[in-house]
């Protein structure tokens, strides 16, 4: 079920997001790729089964929690409980206090697949808690850590999570500076455009979509309002990423129809496009300094 609100956002009224830690109960819900013990039959010996739910207790036994999950869909039952699936950790140290810059809290992105979709992946990401909204960084020296399906990986997953934490850490600091960098109209149209683009642009850059820029700019809270490039930035990247925006448009017969963008769920879709997104941010972060 859904209800559009007065500035026309369609919103949802269920999120797997939580502003507490997800129990093993509710990731086998979400996600029961991650407590498969097998690989998937279209895998050869020669691929290494990573079990996410043993991961995830070895992460837990460090101080991350789990905090997000999404499975991929799939139309082939086998792979059901195979499938690509993602899950966002916090930190203990971080994920029960306030930090700054309106609780935005550093993560660990774990992405996994036993059926030969995808290595293993280790990302650094955010969490807004305003927003229930969660970010992928761009990938920089330490920004991810790859893992192939070979032998037991659990040690260099602890490793490599707490160097992408510290990856998270360090763009929580960059975000901060974006907070100090006033946007004028101009600069705010020229970020929104770009997110436009990226979201909605064909292979050739070009857009058809009926949702405009300054759609894309529209604060979904009063505490949004504010010109500085990271609110700016987040009113910019929650529009793209949850959809719900809406305008009107004429099919090939000329009669008016109106168009609701989706959430992005797809986790490469969600990946990509929020990597692409941080690059955005962050080049506009340069330019304006």
């Amino acid at each position: 079920m859904s209800f559009i609100n007065h500035r026309g956002f369609a919103r949802r009224s269920m999120s797997r997001a939580s502003t507490s830690p997800l129990t093993d109960e509710q990731l086998r819900r979400f996600v029961p790729s991650a407590f498969a013990e097998q690989a998937h039959e279209s895998r050869s010996e020669r691929f290494a089964v990573i079990p996410t739910s043993r991961v995830i207790d070895a992460m837990r036994a460090e101080g991350f929690q789990p905090y997000s999950a999404k499975q991929s869909r799939t139309r082939d039952e086998s792979r059901r409980d195979f499938t690509k699936h993602m899950i966002r950790f916090r930190h203990g140290q971080q994920a029960g206090g306030s930090l700054k810059l309106n609780e935005t809290f550093p993560e660990v992105v774990l992405v996994n697949a036993n059926d030969g979709t995808s290595a293993y992946k280790l990302m650094a990401g955010m969490f807004r808690l305003v927003c229930l909204n969660g970010m992928v960084i761009r990938e920089q020296d330490h920004g991810s850590v790859t893992v192939k399906h070979m032998g037991d990986v659990r040690r260099t997953v602890i490793e490599g999570s707490y160097e992408v934490l510290d990856e998270s850490r360090r763009a929580l600091t960059a975000a901060e500076a974006w907070a100090g960098i006033t946007l004028n109209r101009d600069a705010q149209m020229a970020l929104a455009e770009g997110a436009r683009i990226l979201r909605f642009g064909d292979a050739e850059g070009e857009v058809k979509s009926p949702i405009t820029a300054d759609q894309l700019l529209t604060p979904r809270r009063h505490a949004d309002t504010s010109n500085d490039l990271w609110t700016v930035f987040n009113r910019v990247q929650e529009n793209v990423i949850k959809g719900g925006l809406q305008a009107w448009t004429r099919d090939e017969n000329g009669r008016r129809r109106r168009v609701t963008t989706r959430e992005v769920q797809g986790i490469d879709q969600d990946v990509k496009l929020n990597r692409a997104l941080w690059a955005l941010g962050a080049r506009m972060a340069e330019l304006a300094g």
